[in-house]
């Protein structure tokens, strides 16, 4: 998932919003009511609507062989299920990588995954919170990705320094914050009042406000990424926004990746739905009406994500 994967220590803070794996790495952390996770039973699901940004992170790693080169040790800092991890052992031939999650389970799921695919000699887990987690490595990465986990600790700052200490000199670390929200469906749908997506993000972004100032040591930075990393010891070497871009009609994994998504949705922002969009979102989700996201032909999939690269400067010997 979020899209979009746990790596930090448990708590009270659930992103209702996934893809949990595939485009944002979140797991290991509980729902917003409290209660906790179970990783386990949410696997596959996080497993598949990962999948579905395939196609995005293809686009990512390709310009990250520009970046790093060729790394020797890869870590994937708060990899989920390992999706992404996989993806860089097949980009990366000659890496080894390391998949580090605050999940057992997902991370149970992340090396039968590096099993099926033929990578299980290269890929390692390591189970526990970022930033500390990372104390295991037994050398420095070439390449440290922290995709979209690093809003889910409560003083970023330190934890990119933290993620700087661990990076062999010359290495990169690659950091996916922000982008553009995601659209799955037309302004104007048919039912209710257009531009319901626009309503709901506004909500995530008063939801996402409130998660960050309630976590654990939450200090409030300006989401200025190239002079946190240059704050961190680190110097930026660029920035780019990858696209995913599935049109209508879209495939059966997308569509429910989208009825995921919105359910999601429907849930972690109940209490702050306005009546008629609560109906339209309950619409919307119901497998039999004819409106419903899993039978109308205008749903697509368009989302943007962007990625911020930083080197350790000195002797790239060790990378």
């Amino acid at each position: 998932m979020t899209p979009e994967h746990p790596g930090h220590r448990p708590g009270p803070h659930a992103h209702p919003f996934g893809p949990v794996a595939a485009t944002e790495g979140h797991g290991g952390h509980a729902h917003h009511d409290g209660t906790d996770v179970d990783w386990a039973v949410m696997g596959p699901l996080l497993e598949s609507q990962a999948e579905v940004f395939t196609p995005l992170y293809l686009q990512v790693m390709a310009w990250l062989a520009q970046q790093a080169g060729d790394p020797g040790l890869i870590v994937d800092a708060g990899s989920g299920p390992g999706v992404i991890a996989c993806l860089f052992a097949e980009r990366f031939p000659g890496a080894r990588v390391v998949a580090v999650d605050g999940s057992a389970p997902l991370l149970r799921r992340a090396r039968a995954r590096a099993a099926r695919l033929g990578h299980a000699d290269r890929l390692t887990t390591v189970t526990g919170p970022l930033p500390d987690a990372l104390s295991a490595l037994n050398r420095p990465a070439g390449l440290l990705w922290c995709g979209n986990s690093l809003h889910h600790l409560g003083d970023q700052r330190a934890a990119l320094t933290a993620f700087a200490r661990h990076l062999a000199p010359g290495g990169t670390l690659a950091l996916l914050e922000g982008g553009l929200p995601a659209r799955f469906l037309p302004r104007d749908i048919g039912i209710g009042r257009p531009g319901l997506q626009a309503r709901l993000d506004a909500l995530q972004e008063e939801w996402f406000t409130r998660m960050r100032a309630d976590l654990p040591g939450s200090v409030a930075e300006a989401e200025d990424w190239p002079a946190l990393l240059a704050a961190a010891g680190l110097r930026p070497t660029g920035t780019r926004s990858f696209l995913l871009d599935l049109p209508a009609p879209v495939s059966a994994e997308a569509r429910a990746f989208v009825a995921a998504r919105l359910a999601r949705l429907r849930e972690g922002l109940a209490d702050d739905l306005l009546p008629k969009d609560r109906a339209v979102l309950d619409r919307l989700l119901d497998p039999d009406d004819e409106a419903g996201v899993h039978r109308r032909r205008d749903v697509f999939v368009l989302q943007a994500h962007t990625v911020y690269t930083a080197v350790r400067d000195g002797d790239t010997s060790e990378s």
